[in-house]
This record gives structure tokens, C-alpha cells and sequence, in this order.
């Protein structure tokens, strides 16, 4: 048990305990070391790898899965994958998902961020005090951002890849603490006589796919990652977050602010493809020099198509 403080944000207690499975039926989504770790943000997983050679002079890196229905650390398993080969990388999986917490309460960016800051001092208490490197997918961009602006002081560099906040024409500058989350839509899927139901159309698997063929804005998916996603969705208390998720409570009203406060590096991975290919709204900091955004060819999650053309893009960001 190690007890830490960060700055006053909030008084954390670290409790690591050996990896047990959530459900028989679920495996692990990453060949690695998963701790669970007892945080305000309730119980988080993380999962951890190092090379053999740790004097590569590159901090830890995190990454951080997106939200949805079925989301885990499977979804960054080719990044895992690809970087435990250079650096100590670690992959969080965020309340409500995954081996984490998914018990009934409010899912909302501020438990997300909390979650990122349990993650990240447990990062710097195995690596003395080092700042880490971030990569979020989709909505947990809006997250890291969050993390980055209350503890500039854990994360080093960001890593956005298709960001949540610059598409359409509406950008969000409202004070910080709200979201965009709809009361009553909210009440009205999870009555009882249908929630359940609800859910389990949203998880069928050709359900599944279509949303994930979207997201490729390709037929040409994941398919071991498409069944990872069907496990995961089928956990108890797998409905609880998704929930909160479609009903809006995690999108955060001030998330344009936020990015625009950001200092330090940050790299922004553009669809050309697919669902998520509107970043009009990216004018608001592409003129900032800490801010480079690139087009990549492909989804929105364009490592699982091509990690080598990803990873050439993405590796000069780092130093």
C-alpha cells in the first residue's frame, strides 16, 4: 500500500493487488501486467510493460482508450504492443470499462480525470517522479486535456489521435464543471422495463460491427479486437457507463477552453475516413506552436491499419 499526494488535488491511496478476472469469460485485452489499483475514482486497471533495455531516455507512456459501449485496453493493443519494445507503456482502462470498476454511479469527466491522476501518480511513484507521455483516442482526448491542465506536471507530451471538440461548428466555452449530458434522455433509457434490452440491441454483434465499420469507415475491421469487443461488452455492470455516455454527461462544456490553455507539445491524429472526419473547429489552436495536427491515412483509429506509417508520424513528437 503506498500513500501519495498530488498537490492538493486530492489525497490518493495506491492498493495493488495481483490481476483476477472480472468474469471467467473475459480474458486479459493485453499480454502484459494488469494491476488494479484503489483510487477515488473507484478500483482502475492497468495494465504494464517495460523492454529489457530501460536506457532509452524516453519517459513512461499512457494510453488511453476511447469511450463507447464496448471500450478497453484492446482497442490500443497495437500501440502496446509496438512501444513495450522502446519504453515502459502502460494502458489505463477507465471507470465503468474493462477490468475496471463498472458499478452504478454517476460516469462523468470528472471521474475520467480523477481516474487519469490515480494512473498517472502511480506512474510517477514506479518512475521517480518522471512526467509520462499521453495518447488518448476519441472523447478521452477531452479527458487528458483535463488531466494535463489541473497537473501540467505528470504528463510531458499529448498525443490526441480523432479528438472529440473540434467538429462541427459549435465550439464549447462554458465555465468549467459542465457537461453536455440530457437529464432525460438519461431517465428515459435506463427505466427498468427496457434498459437491459436497450443495451443488449446496442452490443448484438452486428451491432457491433456497424458501429466499428464506422469508426474504420471501412468493412476491413479488427476482427480479434471485434470479438474483444463482444466479451467485454457482456461484463456485469457492462450498461452502467455507456449510459451516462450516450446521454451526453461526458462531454465537458469547456473543453475548447481547455485545449486552447494547453501548454507543452501536442500532436493531433486527423481521420481521413470514416465516421470521425470533421475538425473544422481545429482553428482555434492549430496556429498555437505547441499544437500539430496531421491528416493519417485511414479510420479513426488508423494503427490498426497501418501501425508503421502511424508511428512514423506520430514517433518525431516524442523527442
Amino acid at each position: 500500500m503506498k500513500s501519495l499526494s498530488k498537490n492538493g488535488l486530492f489525497p490518493l491511496t495506491l492498493s495493488v493487488a495481483k490481476s483476477t478476472s472480472l468474469s471467467p469469460s473475459l480474458p486479459l485485452a493485453l499480454s502484459a501486467l494488469r494491476r488494479d489499483i484503489d483510487s477515488p475514482a473507484g478500483r482502475i486497471s492497468l495494465y504494464s510493460a517495460a523492454p529489457q533495455d530501460e536506457s532509452t531516455g524516453l519517459p513512461p507512456l499512457l494510453l488511453v482508450h476511447s469511450i463507447n459501449a464496448t471500450a478497453s485496453a484492446a482497442e490500443v493493443e497495437p500501440l502496446f504492443t509496438h512501444y513495450r519494445q522502446q519504453r515502459a507503456v502502460y494502458a489505463l482502462e477507465l471507470p465503468g470499462f474493462g477490468f475496471s470498476e463498472r458499478s452504478a454511479r454517476s460516469y462523468t469527466p470528472r471521474l475520467m480525470t480523477d481516474a487519469l491522476h490515480a494512473a498517472l501518480a502511480f506512474i510517477q511513484s514506479e518512475y521517480g517522479g518522471v512526467a509520462a507521455d499521453v495518447l488518448a483516442v476519441s472523447l478521452s482526448c477531452e479527458f487528458v486535456a483535463r488531466a494535463k491542465h489541473e497537473a501540467p506536471h505528470t504528463i510531458r507530451r499529448l498525443a490526441l489521435v480523432s479528438p472529440t471538440g473540434f467538429s462541427g461548428k459549435k465550439r464549447r466555452y462554458e465555465p468549467a464543471g459542465g457537461t453536455l449530458g440530457l437529464p432525460w434522455l438519461y431517465r428515459l433509457l435506463t427505466l427498468d422495463i427496457w434498459r437491459q434490452g436497450i443495451f443488449d440491441s446496442l452490443t448484438r454483434p452486428s451491432v457491433i460491427r456497424y458501429f466499428l465499420k464506422g469508426a474504420w469507415g471501412s468493412k476491413n475491421i479488427d476482427e480479434t479486437f471485434w470479438r474483444y469487443c463482444l466479451l467485454t461488452s457482456r461484463q456485469p455492470g457492462a450498461a452502467n457507463a455507456p449510459f451516462y455516455f450516450v446521454s451526453a454527461f461526458m462531454f465537458s462544456t469547456d473543453i475548447n477552453r481547455l485545449y486552447e490553455s494547453l501548454e507543452g507539445p501536442v500532436w493531433v491524429s486527423m481521420a481521413t475516413r470514416g465516421d470521425f472526419t470533421d475538425y473544422r473547429g481545429r482553428h482555434t489552436v492549430e496556429d498555437k506552436t505547441n499544437w500539430q495536427f496531421d491528416a493519417v491515412e485511414g479510420g479513426a483509429l488508423p494503427f490498426f491499419e497501418d501501425l508503421l506509417s502511424f508511428s512514423k508520424k506520430l514517433d518525431p513528437h516524442w523527442g
